[in-house]
Parts: structure tokens; C-alpha cells; sequence
């Protein structure tokens, strides 16, 4: 039977959705709405930004009136008017004025209870003072805002590392207020699991926020300011203070009303969402729900499940049956340049049921571009997924600048529809370079969850990693196997690992002992995968991949980096240890030469060297670099050039797009003896200022003992545009790192040194032939694959113009103004018919002895 009169207890979220549903549904029923406060409908989550001058009208935060209800829905909005006590036999609740005693009864035929829920004020010393707010509702704003214009605080306290303390901390931050965050938890955001959680820490220091984790508020003391004492004995002061420490539901009518509650105070509520009285409905933050994914109960404040289930209680009461589903939890927020989203459970509430890693459940955990990476502007997304071995999906996060929202709504949805990990790798998702991948990050994270269930590849998490360096005896059984080239090496290198690039691990597989675990690692994880799967199949049994890479494993250990941890430190006996045979004496020399540097070296900790402002730098000297978009090594090459053409004590301002190549540029600072003196980060890029030089010798110049081989050659055999340019940007980056280069241009490698213009020389007939069907100059080359007809070259070359990344012709002209030398094999040059005349000037010609010389005084040598 339909109700002839409704009354809703709370005019927010809830209570105005199953207002106007109500109305939608039924124009005839009385529906009576009480508000204690004096607004309804108003964006609450819009709150912290109008704190922040983002939303720069309140009225804009305003969505509804009680004139508007009247008038567009006739309901009867009552604000200030406080509901006191339900009186389920009667069917009537009293209310009373807000500031008036006297009361009055309203009778209902159903009642909604919508009250929400209150942030938390816990029994501290001195929590009541007129500095101290906490943000729930419009009132609490106008009284911030009303602090911030009239006080001028110059610094705050935002105590609680939730949503709204975060939200709270990027808008004083951007007010201009001086900011520290105090989490007693050991991370910020509880949905995300703790390494996720690192990513967001490193975020908020990065943007100058003190940050005091694993740290409660024991009292505070005011005077002039505020002193915050906390429970490990230390202390911080400020202007002004924000609790955002948490929240209760608002249930104490319920209680009162003899309503069955939850352990937490959440009122229960069927399927149906009726409470323990039929006539009685309840939703929103107040009410405990069911988590559909382990079907147990819960509490989950968030305004979208709160306005769907007030729409159904609507309809239910307007004579529906409807069951609510329950609340996954979908969740997304702004944490200052990135964004922070998850759905589900997470590991740690796995593990306070009972459930354990890789027995129960398993984990993925992958880095990935926001869109195809040869396009502009593209940035990390660092995306995790929770499973079991059936393939059912527990839950997600992803962390990232751009397209982390649209990745978590895309796995919310498969989880709502029953969907499996296999069916995230057979999403037909929308894809064009602006906006996404050919394979979507989504689609990678269920190949990547597909093969780990397949038994395909296995993972090693970071900490993992991290007890086996501390542990001697336990690092024994294990080989640290870097997989990356050279050049990126020498920025980074996990400690006691053993290097050997995914190129050559085929050929130097003898180096590795199949009795201890090998863990491969590179950037961001796809060439340790592929190197795992070498492995795999010529017989290494006991193979893990460091999950998320040294990209996730740096953000992981930001805040020893920022105090300057040595995370390149080499114990010359651990990695002895790791290898067969000869290759002990190899790896001794090593370590004697990385072990002197380290020695020697002068390192200032970042902290220490970014003390310097910008107001104090030679501003006038200044070289402006701008590296945004420009693939990797290029930024460091670019760098380099330019610090060559420096005096000592300038200094160069760099901006780049790799949200990494602050880190990077610091390692090749202390390589190249050059000093960093600040960094910036904004939404989508990195800068850093750069001096030439610092008060001690070049490391590379004056450590490394030169009976040590320290050049690079490169041969290069191929003529494909796509191998030659590959060449050319390791040759570069190798000597942007202060190393000798060769590289040595035999057979079809030749062509890429030929002049585009013809050439008048006399030649036999054959010469004649071999020179007309082979491309001229490296303008010519082809694609090794895709190449399509020559459609694809001039696909790729217009994606490399596009995405700032140099020619070949680029990249030769820079080789050479280097001093990289260019050889190019006279023996292959008779054979193919090439006379000097044809190739570029500025090219050395010589034969094998000569390239065997160089290769004598190198320790990389390539074949490309």
C-alpha cells in the first residue's frame, strides 16, 4: 500500500534525492523534509575548494532551496528545524526550532532517516579553541573562510590523512598557507594499501607539505600560536588547526528509537532498505551496507551510494520492491597533481579476515602511459588489481596525473556486472592516441593478472626486495638481475644487482646459477617480464619479477632519497656471491671501481642542496631548456650540451615532462660532478636547475681509475631506420655521460651515413646497381617493421616530429658536434660500393683493427 504522507529526518544528499523521487513518483503524497541546519542540497564534496578559491561562488555550492523545493516539487522544507525523537508506535516525531523550546509532533505514515553522519572531535587538551575547525557543512566553511580573511594565518595543521584532510591540505596550500599534515596512521587515504599510498606521499612532500605520518596529536597549547604535541614527544606550531580525523553516523535518534544499530552505531537496514521498522527507511552514511564482493557488512560514506539509495527507498516507498545491491566503494580524489582512485577491498582488509597473499588472493601491479606514449603528454598511471586464482576481482587502485578516473570506473563496472579478470583482457575499449592505448591500461592489467593465474610470471613486491639486501644469508639465494641498457644504469641501480641487458641475456644466460631465484627488474616492469620469460623456457625454475619496476620502487623509497640514502650502495661481497665461475673476477674489478667512487665522492644530500632559492640564483645566466615531451635519454642529453658551453658556478633550468627525470637529473649530477640546486614539480612536468660543476672533482674524471675500460662502441650492421635511431640515442645518452663513443657503420649500416643528394663519381656497373637500390642518406630508411610500403616510415617520423623526438639527421649532427666518432668500415664499403665521396663529411674511415681498438678500451659493446 502506498504512503499517503512521508517525513525525511535530513535534507542533504539523501534526504533531497528521496524527496524529489518521491515527487516524480507520486504527486499526491505529502512529503515533509526537516533540516537542522540552515541549507539543504548543497555540495558538501565542493567544500574545500571553495576554501581554496577554486569554486569561487558559495552560492555555487548551493543546488537546491527550500524555495525551490516548494515551488518546482511542492514539498514542504522545514530548515533550522530539528527532529528531537521518533516515536515509532505513534508514527510521529517531535521537533523542535532551532533556538526555540517549544516543540511540536508530525505525524508520518513512512519515515526516511537521512541524518548523515559528524566529524569526529576527539578528548584532546585544547581541541576547543576558536582556531581549531573541522569542515562538515556550509556553516563550518563561512567559518574557515571568515578565520582565513580576517586572521591571515600563515600556517595550519591539517590533522588526518583522509579524503577531506587531503582536499583540505591542497587548498591552504594553495591559499599560500605554510601546511603540515599529521596522520596517526603509517599512510594517507585508508581505501589505497600502504606502497600505493607512497605514491601520494611523495606527491605531498614534493609540494612542500611536512607530511608527520605514524604520529597522533597528544594536545595542543595555545598562545600567539599553536603548539601541537605529539605522542612520539615532538611538536610542531601553527596559525591555525583542521581535524579531519574522522566520522561517526548521526544514529542517536535510531538508537533512542529503539532501532537495531551495528557495533559502529550504523543503523541496519534490509535489502529492501527498511529498518528493524518496516515503516522506517534509512540511507545514506548513517546506514550499514553489504560489501557485494565478500558479501559482509559495512560502512561506507560516500554521496554516490547515498543518492542511489535514497532513489530506490523512493520508489520502494512508492510501492516498488527493489533491493539495493550493495556498495563496492568506488572512490576517486584529487591529491594535489595526481589522482587517486580505488574500488573494492584492498589488501589490508583482506588480511584482517583471515586471508593470505598468494594463497587466498594474488596482486598485479603494473606501471602504464594515460595514453599512447608517442603522443604529448603523456604520464604514468601506476594501476594494481586484487584477485583470486578463479579469477574473481576483490578490488583496484590506480594513482596517476591523467586517466585515473575513467580507468576505475571501467573496473567498477566489470566488478558490478560479475566480471572476471579475463574479461578486463577482452574490453573493446575506445582508443585513439590522445586518449588511450591500442592495449588500454585496463586491458594490461588483465593480461598481466591473466598470466600471473596462468602461472606465466610471478611478482616480487618491493619490500620483499628490501629484506633480502638487508639479509646476508637470505640474499645469497638470490640474483638481483638488472635487464636495462647502460645508460640507465648509471642513473639507477638497485643495490646488489647484477647486470646484464635484456638483449644480451640470451647469449650470457651461463652467467646465472638456476639454483637461486632470479628477480629481473627494469623501469616499469615489460622488459623484466620478457626476461623472466627467457628464463622461464631454458630452464631458470625459480623466477620472480619485481612488480611495478624501479619507477614504482623509487617512489616507494622517496623519503630515504630525500635525506639523501645511498640506494646504490654495492657490497662487493653480496654480488660476488651471485655469480658462476670467471665471471667472479669480472664482477671483483667492478666493485672495486664502484666502491672507489663511492669513497671519493662528495654527495650533499637533496635537502641540503636546494636551499639555495631561486631568488639567489644567477638569474642572468640562466639557460632556459625546455624537454617537455622529449623521449628519454634526450633531456639528459640536452643537459649535457648545454652545461659544455657553461662556465663553472652557471646554472641551466631544465623542464621535462618525465615526472622521474628530477631523480634521474640528481644521479647524473653526482656522476658528472655538476651540482642540482632546486626542483620544481607541476601538474605534468619537472624542472630543475642544474650548476655546472660543485666544489669537488668530476667523479667521472677523477675517481674511476683509468686502467678501467670506460668506452661504449656500437656496431651498426642494420639499415633500418628504426635500429639506427636506436643506435644514435644510446650513443648519445653514453656520452652525455661523459664516455667515449664509437660507433662503427659496417654493411647496411653504411647507408645511413650516405649524402641524400646524388653524388658524380665514377664506379663499375655493379657498384652502379648496388648504389641505385640502396636508400640514400638516412632520410631513406625504412622501418624493420610496420614499415607498410613506407607508409608506416612516414607514420613514425611524423609521431617522432610530433612527440619532439630528434631525426637520425638530428641525432647524427649531435653525435658528431660530441665528438662521438663515426667510422665507417672501408672493407664493407668496398664490397658495397661506397666511396668516401658519398658519405657525410666529418665521417673517419677505418677498418676492423681499428674498431677492435676502441672496443679494447670499451666495457659495452652493442650490436645493432
Amino acid at each position: 500500500m502506498m504512503s499517503k504522507k512521508t517525513v525525511i529526518i535530513g535534507g542533504v544528499a539523501g534526504g533531497a534525492t528521496a524527496a524529489a523521487r518521491l515527487r516524480r513518483r507520486d504527486e499526491e503524497m505529502e512529503i515533509v523534509v526537516f533540516e537542522k541546519g540552515g541549507e539543504i542540497s548543497y555540495a558538501n564534496c565542493g567544500l574545500p575548494y571553495y576554501i581554496g578559491d577554486v569554486i569561487k561562488s558559495r552560492d555555487a555550492l548551493l543546488l537546491q532551496t527550500p524555495a525551490g523545493m516548494k515551488a518546482k516539487f511542492d514539498i514542504d522544507v522545514r530548515v533550522q528545524s530539528e527532529v528531537v525523537k521518533i516515536n515509532p508506535e505513534e508514527k510521529t516525531v517531535t521537533v523542535k526550532k532551532v533556538g526555540e523550546e517549544d516543540s511540536y509532533e508530525e505525524s508520518y505514515d513512512t519515515l526516511i532517516i537521512a541524518t548523515g553522519s559528524s566529524p569526529i572531535r576527539p578528548s584532546i587538551t585544547g581541541i576547543d579553541a576558536p582556531n581549531v575547525f573541522a569542515l562538515w557543512n556550509v556553516p563550518d566553511t563561512d567559518a574557515i573562510k571568515d578565520y582565513l580573511n580576517k586572521e591571515k594565518p600563515k600556517s595550519v595543521a591539517v590533522i588526518g590523512g583522509g579524503f577531506i584532510g587531503i582536499e583540505m591540505a591542497e587548498n591552504l596550500h594553495a591559499a599560500g598557507l605554510s601546511v603540515t599534515m599529521i596522520e596517526m596512521q603509517n599512510q594517507v587515504m585508508p581505501t589505497l594499501d600502504y606502497e600505493m599510498a607512497q605514491l601520494l606521499h611523495e606527491q605531498i612532500r614534493s609540494q612542500g607539505v611536512e607530511l608527520i605520518l605514524s604520529d597522533g596529536v597528544k594536545a595542543l597549547e595555545h598562545g600567539e600560536k599553536t603548539k601541537i604535541l605529539l605522542n612520539s614527544g615532538k611538536s610542531c606550531t601553527v596559525d591555525m588547526v583542521i581535524l579531519s580525523i574522522g566520522i561517526k553516523p548521526n544514529s542517536k535518534l535510531a538508537k533512542e528509537a529503539n532501532l537495531v544499530l551495528n557495533e559502529r552505531g550504523g543503523i541496519v537496514v534490509n535489502e529492501y532498505l527498511q529498518t528493524s521498522d518496516p515503516s522506517i527507511y534509512a540511507v545514506g552514511d548513517v546506514i550499514e551496507v553489504e560489501n557485494p564482493i565478500l558479501s559482509n557488512k559495512t560502512m561506507i560514506p560516500l554521496a554516490g551510494p547515498a543518492n542511489k539509495q535514497a532513489r530506490i527507498a523512493a520508489d520502494n516507498i512508492a510501492g516498488d520492491n527493489l533491493k539495493y545491491q550493495g556498495t563496492m566503494g568506488t572512490s576517486v580524489a584529487k591529491v594535489f597533481d595526481l589522482t587517486s582512485a580505488s574500488v573494492g577491498v584492498n589488501e589490508r582488509m583482506l588480511t584482517q579476515l583471515g586471508k593470505k597473499k598468494d594463497i587466498d588472493y594474488h596482486t598485479a601491479l603494473i606501471y602504464q602511459k594515460s595514453h599512447a606514449g608517442y603522443y604529448p603528454g603523456a604520464t604514468t598511471l601506476a594501476l594494481k588489481l586484487i584477485f583470486d586464482a578463479k579469477g574473481q576481482i576483490y578490488g583496484g587502485q590506480i594513482v596517476g596525473v591523467e586517466g585515473a578516473d575513467k580507468r576505475i570506473d571501467t573496473l567498477a563496472t566489470v566488478m558490478k556486472l560479475g566480471g572476471k579478470v579475463h574479461d578486463l583482457t577482452e574490453l573493446e575499449l575506445a582508443y585513439a592516441p590522445p586518449f588511450s592505448s591500442a592495449k588500454d591500461p585496463v586491458n594490461m592489467l588483465g593480461f598481466t593478472a591473466e598470466n600471473i593465474i596462468n602461472g606465466l610470471v610471478s611478482f616480487i613486491e618491493p619490500k620483499e626486495i628490501d629484506q633480502i639486501i638487508a639479509d646476508v644469508e637470505q640474499s645469497k639465494d638470490y640474483i638481483i638481475l638488472d635487464v636495462t641498457e647502460e645508460v640507465e644504469r648509471m642513473v639507477y641501480q638497485l643495490p646488489k644487482s647484477y647486470h646484464i641487458p635484456l638483449g644480451k641475456l640470451r647469449q650470457r644466460l651461463n652467467e646465472l646459477d638456476k639454483n637461486k631465484t632470479i628477480v629481473p627488474y627494469c623501469s616499469i616492469g615489460v622488459r623484466s617480464y620478457n626476461a623472466a620469460r627467457i628464463l622461464k623456457q631454458h630452464g631458470f625454475d625459480k623466477v620472480r619479477v619485481l612488480s611495478g619496476g624501479t619507477s614504482f620502487y623509487k617512489s616507494v623509497h622517496h623519503e630515504e632519497y630525500s635525506k639523501g640514502y645511498d640506494i646504490n650502495e654495492v657490497d662487493m661481497k653480496s654480488e660476488d656471491s651471485l655469480l658462476k665461475g670467471d665471471e667472479k673476477v669480472m664482477a671483483a674489478e667492478t666493485n672495486i671501481a664502484k666502491m672507489q667512487v663511492k669513497e671519493s665522492a662528495t654527495e650533499v644530500p637533496v635537502e641540503e642542496s636546494i636551499k639555495e632559492s631561486a631568488a639567489e640564483l644567477p638569474v642572468k645566466e640562466i639557460a632556459i631548456l625546455d624537454c617537455c615531451g622529449m623521449q628519454c635519454p634526450g633531456p639528459i642529453i640536452k643537459v649535457s650540451e648545454t652545461l659544455s658551453k657553461c662556465k663553472d658556478g652557471d646554472v641551466i633550468k631544465v623542464t621535462a615532462t618525465d615526472m622521474g627525470f628530477a631523480r634521474d637529473a640528481e644521479a647524473w649530477c653526482k656522476r658528472t660532478g655538476n651540482t642540482l640546486v632546486k626542483t620544481e614539480r607541476g601538474k605534468k612536468e619537472n624542472t630543475v636547475y642544474i650548476k655546472k660543476g660543485n666544489d669537488s672533482c668530476s667523479i667521472l674524471n677523477s675517481v674511476i681509475p683509468t686502467t678501467l675500460p670506460q668506452g661504449k662502441t656500437i656496431i651498426v650492421f642494420s639499415g633500418d631506420l628504426d635500429k639506427v635511431l636506436a643506435s644514435f640515442i644510446i650513443a648519445n645518452g653514453a656520452r652525455a655521460l661523459g664516455r667515449p663513443v664509437t660507433m662503427f657503420f659496417t654493411f647496411w649500416g653504411l647507408n645511413a651515413l650516405r649524402k641524400p643528394e646524388k653524388v658524380k663519381v665514377k664506379k663499375p656497373f655493379m657498384d652502379r646497381m648496388f648504389g641505385a637500390m640502396m636508400p640514400r642518406g638516412s632520410k631513406r630508411l625504412k622501418l624493420s617493421k610496420l614499415n607498410m610500403g613506407g607508409v608506416g616510415t612516414k607514420m613514425m617520423q611524423k609521431v617522432m616530429k610530433d612527440k619532439n623526438v630528434n631525426s637520425v639527421e638530428e641525432l647524427m649532427m649531435q653525435a658528431m658536434k660530441s665528438g662521438i666518432k663515426l667510422v665507417a668500415c672501408t672493407m664493407s664499403m668496398d664490397v658495397m660500393g661506397i666511396t668516401k665521396e658519398e658519405l657525410l663529411d666529418g665521417v673517419e674511415f677505418a677498418g676492423v683493427a681499428t674498431y677492435l681498438g676502441d672496443a679494447e678500451e670499451s666495457n659495452v659493446n652493442l650490436f645493432v
